[in-house]
């Protein structure tokens, strides 16, 4: 099995050699499970000259308590593409585990990268896989960016996937949020987002979005100017996928909190 060649799907194999491995094919106890796990929240996506940007707060949260409080929601999915998750956040870190290593694998069997269309698609079947999960109450969604490699405009490469529980997959224009928070990071982006921002513009804006999330939003972690924890942001460019430096965050999160004593309810 493990030498015959076959699919260039990771997921495909993982289905035939060890199925039980699959986040969506364990069996799960009856009953309603989404209190008794962490929840990850809130992603904001932005798109900019050259590029797309992807930040996570830091919070989990288990009911009304803080589960944890450093949380990574935010990875890069291979060169060019990034993805985030929020909601139950053990299947959604292996999600997002699992798709790393299908976008790998299907690269080492075929030669060639996937499209980011192909990306997407790939990643919402895996999201649909998880559907039988989700309806217990464990469900995972990511939000998805990439640079498109193939677009005829290389400033307008940016690209941002939204998906739903039962694997839906779409095209976001612009800007769009996932998480509890994400209607008052989205709306915030309403009001700030402008076409062509440079790459610096779109990460200031995007952790502006994940503060006025936070503000209104308890599952939501803000700036935690004590313990030194910001959001986690990347950028996806023509230059690959790159982890903006934790300093340069700090320094945009300390700046936006300044900004907010000169008009605390604005």
């Amino acid at each position: 099995m493990f030498t015959t060649p076959g699919s260039s799907s990771f997921v495909e194999f993982l289905n035939v050699a060890a199925p039980q491995l699959l986040p969506g094919r364990r069996p799960l106890p009856a009953g309603y499970n989404a209190d008794v796990t962490a929840h990850a929240t809130t992603i904001v996506g932005i798109t900019c000259e050259g590029g797309v940007v992807l930040a996570g707060d830091r919070r989990a949260t288990m009911g009304n308590l803080i589960a944890q409080r450093d949380i990574e929601k935010v990875y890069a999915a291979d060169a060019y593409s990034l993805v985030g998750m929020a909601g139950t956040a053990g299947i959604g870190l292996e999600l997002i585990r699992l798709f790393q290593v299908e976008l790998e694998h299907y690269e080492k069997i075929e030669g060639a990268m996937l499209s980011i269309d192909g990306k997407a698609n790939r990643l919402a079947t895996m999201v649909r896989n998880n559907l039988g999960a989700a309806l217990q109450g464990l469900a995972a969604i990511p939000l998805f960016a990439g640079f498109d490699l193939h677009a005829t405009d290389p400033a307008k490469a940016g690209r941002i996937f939204s998906f739903d529980v039962a694997g839906g997959v779409y095209e976001e224009t612009g800007y769009d949020a996932l998480g509890s928070g994400s209607i008052f990071a989205r709306s915030a982006l309403k009001k700030t987002y402008r076409p062509g921002l440079s790459v610096d513009d779109a990460v200031s804006r995007a952790v502006g979005a994940l503060y006025d999330a936070a503000d209104d939003d308890t599952a939501t972690g803000g700036p935690d100017l004590i313990r030194n924890l910001y959001p986690i942001v990347w950028t996806a460019t023509a230059e690959g996928s790159q982890r903006v430096p934790d300093e340069q965050v700090a320094e945009i999160a300390r700046a936006e909190v300044e900004a907010r004593r000169d008009n605390p309810v604005g």
